[in-house]
């Protein structure tokens, strides 16, 4: 693996989640492989999870981590070519890039969609700078349209999760919040669920579709109780409009999951990524109930990491 930013990235995903779980059984089975080496963990939002999770993966392979938590510790970055830097900004994002590459083996970044640009949030922005000026691997810790690793956590969890002859249903449903949230989460999901043995539909209400780019041909269903019939696994998590970029509209049905629409479904195993807006979201009774796996699907962000950080090992460590 030369880079991880989608599961585009991933040659086989059976394989990796199959690594994943062996990892789990044996965490520190693999501690000589990054001896000598660095990642930087280069964090331009805030993050529990990921930063922990990637910091534990990377420890368990050997590999000395750099944590930069860039937006709080860095110097004010400047994004645009071109720019006439005589303002606020004090560094390009090529020269800080540039850096890193003589720091770093192997570079992850956490850049969230700024929601303001809908076109520089397509465009991945951010990313797509780290992926051009890199001279070393580029992992994706969440960008402004996926979050690739949450996404093979996700895939691993289910796995667990699954042990009958038959295809799982898999909704992802829209959940509601108090502010437009980004659909990277959604994104990523919708398109690892295309690579998984699975039967996937999503539930959103009317002006809450999904970019097609990422869910192509996949069932949307507006009603909630209709798509959560007969479901055996429920990714619950809310996202802002994409159509109408980052808007919120209006949506007058009840769409937090509770333990009553739990009632309609093959007893669902509920999912969230966290953090999750307790009684908003879904319910406490739902969030702390027996059909929750949202705390093992935590626990898999760290193996879902280390399974990553392993592959693009193998390669660095081929040269």
């Amino acid at each position: 693996m030369k880079k991880f930013t989608s599961v585009s990235d991933v040659e086989n995903l059976q394989e990796i989640i199959k690594k994943a779980l062996q990892i789990k059984e044996n965490p520190n089975s693999e501690t000589e492989k990054g001896k000598g080496k660095t990642i930087g963990l280069v964090f331009l939002n805030s993050s529990l999870r990921t930063r922990l999770s990637s910091q534990i993966a990377a420890q368990n392979l050997g590999l000395n981590v750099l944590t930069l938590n860039a937006a709080q510790e860095a110097w004010n970055l400047e994004f645009a070519d071109g720019a006439v830097m005589n303002g606020d900004t004090v560094e390009h994002i090529k020269d800080a890039i540039e850096v890193l590459n003589q720091y770093c083996d192997i570079i992850a970044v956490r850049c969230f969609a700024g929601m303001k640009s809908k076109e520089d949030d397509v465009n991945e922005s951010i990313l797509s700078q780290f992926e051009q000026h890199a001279k070393v691997p580029v992992i994706s810790l969440e960008s402004a349209t996926r979050h690739p690793l949450q996404s093979l956590a996700d895939c691993i969890t289910i796995t667990e999760n699954w042990k009958e002859d038959r295809k799982p249903k898999v909704v992802l449903t829209w959940a509601p919040h108090i502010k437009p949230i980004a659909q990277a989460v959604g994104n990523s999901f919708a398109e690892w669920m295309q690579e998984m043995d699975v039967d996937f539909v999503i539930a959103n209400p009317e002006g809450y579709d999904l970019d097609k780019k990422f869910t192509k041909d996949i069932k949307v269903i507006h009603s909630q109780d209709e798509a959560l019939k007969d479901a055996d696994f429920i990714y619950v998590k809310n996202w802002s409009s994409f159509d109408d970029y980052a808007a919120m509209p209006e949506v007058k049905d009840s769409w937090m999951l509770t333990g009553e629409k739990l009632e309609n479904t093959n007893h669902a195993k509920v999912m969230h990524c966290l953090p999750v807006r307790r009684n908003v979201e879904l319910s406490d009774e739902v969030m702390d109930g027996e059909n929750s796996i949202i705390y093992q699907q935590a626990k898999n962000r760290i193996f879902s990491a280390q399974a990553v950080f392993s592959e693009i090992l193998d390669e660095l460590n081929s040269k």
